[in-house]
């Protein structure tokens, strides 16, 4: 039987290699072992797979490791590390390029490698596997073999996990994309979806998100006009969705790792081509401003209502990209923030799902406890991301908080304003 591994054990690779090793002799490598410890522990702090879980994957013999020597007996490779954009926009390829070096270390005839991690049409064939040669010294297609199959992942889902969502497939050579297919059919209930090719599956990943974020960028621009008409664009949407063939999406924040970030890798591509593509860019550009729109529609409440904006206490409720999960990578809430310090606010920040470390880690940011075990009292209070916690507040509770309550989610009931 063919033994796995999965490079890179985040809220793609743990779910995935949790999966397979239900079936498979499983490898689950990453470089950082306090992320090794932690799951040798049973935890997972990503909260995508309980306790229970990860303890169950130990049992049926699942390999956590930081070791190439606990590598080299695999012989197929699934790489789901992160890809990133840079501070100009730009993709930054680094970690794909140091997983592909990893892998070329232990790289064997016949072997298969697989990337899951997203990217702009090209990159499997043109960037990792000219590594994995140079590193290996094996010859694509002779020696070794690649395949490309998008991660699907949704961060904090727990109704469409990793094998139940559809998954789209790809191989070198048509065998190894028979291989391939194969592969993740034998784990995946949803089914599976073989394309014709390495380039047509990155291609296909690349607009998945690349369509939510432009489809979010005109109901954002939407609500921008409507509440300059002082029209609530929620009661519109509820309207317009009547019809059959509406798609019905809410305004909000675009941020995390995969809409605000993918769009990106696409446009990057396209402009290197000779094409500017507008109206992705023009996407980007609205959902890019949506913080600073709700933190400056926030002070415009503010001074009609009296209150003082320098050194005013504003509450921000979330911080994570999305309701119900701790990522805050690429969170848009910081734009919020950020904004509301240039006004000279005080800004509290309460989110029960982050860890407090990693929120000052990353950001700087104290996170508070419970506000509503304390009497301090807020000018504003802004909802920012949907937590249930949130979502369970009665207006009686947000009414103890403060004045001001902006309502980014549409989850509060007769708010002050509403996005």
């Amino acid at each position: 039987m063919d033994k796995l591994a999965i490079i890179g054990l985040g809220y793609v690779g743990l779910p995935l290699a949790v999966e397979f090793a239900k079936q498979y002799p499983v490898v689950g490598f990453d470089i950082f072992q306090a992320r090794i410890d932690e799951l040798k522990s049973g935890h997972d702090r990503t909260m995508e797979l309980s306790d229970s879980e990860v303890h169950e994957a130990i049992q049926k013999g699942i390999c956590f490791s930081t070791s190439l020597e606990d590598l080299q007996q695999c012989t197929t490779f699934i790489v789901t590390v992160p890809t990133p954009i840079d501070s100009s926009n730009r993709p930054d390829l680094t970690p794909l390029i140091k997983a592909s070096e990893t892998v070329g270390k232990v790289l064997k005839k016949n072997d298969i490698v697989i990337y899951e991690s997203t990217v702009y049409p090209g990159v499997t064939e043109e960037v990792c596997v000219p590594v994995l040669e140079k590193v290996s010294g094996l010859t694509f297609n002779v020696d070794f073999f690649a395949g490309y199959s998008p991660e699907r992942i949704n961060p904090g889902d727990k109704t469409h996990t990793v094998k139940h969502i559809l998954k789209v497939t790809s191989g070198s050579t048509p065998e190894i994309a028979d291989k391939v297919d194969a592969l993740y059919r034998s784990i995946i209930v949803a089914g599976t979806h073989k394309a014709s090719s390495i380039k047509v599956a990155e291609a296909s990943k690349v607009i998945e998100n690349t369509q939510r974020d432009v489809n979010i960028a005109l109901i954002n621009e939407l609500a921008l006009i409507f509440n300059t008409m002082g029209i609530d664009t929620h009661e519109v949407i509820e309207a317009a969705a009547t019809k059959w063939n509406f798609i019905k999406l809410k305004p909000g924040l675009v941020g995390g790792h995969c809409i605000g970030v993918d769009p990106y890798y696409l446009t990057y591509k396209s402009e290197e081509l000779g094409y500017k593509p507008n109206l992705i860019l023009g996407a980007r550009q609205i959902n890019n401003g949506m913080g600073k729109y709700i933190a400056d529609k926030t002070i415009k409440l503010m001074i009609e209502s009296d209150a003082k904006i320098k050194d005013a206490n504003v509450l921000i409720l979330g911080l994570t990209f999305k309701e119900n999960c701790p990522d805050i990578r690429n969170t848009k809430v910081v734009d919020i923030i950020q904004e509301l310090e240039a006004f000279k606010c005080n800004v509290d920040i309460y989110d029960p799902w982050v860890d407090k470390a990693e929120a000052q880690k990353y950001y700087g940011y104290e996170l508070i406890d419970n506000p509503l075990k304390s009497d301090k009292h807020y000018e504003a209070i802004i909802v920012a991301v949907g937590h249930q916690e949130f979502v369970a507040l009665s207006p009686s509770d947000y009414q103890k908080l403060g004045g001001v309550i902006i309502d980014v989610k549409g989850i509060v009931k007769n708010p002050t304003w509403r996005l």
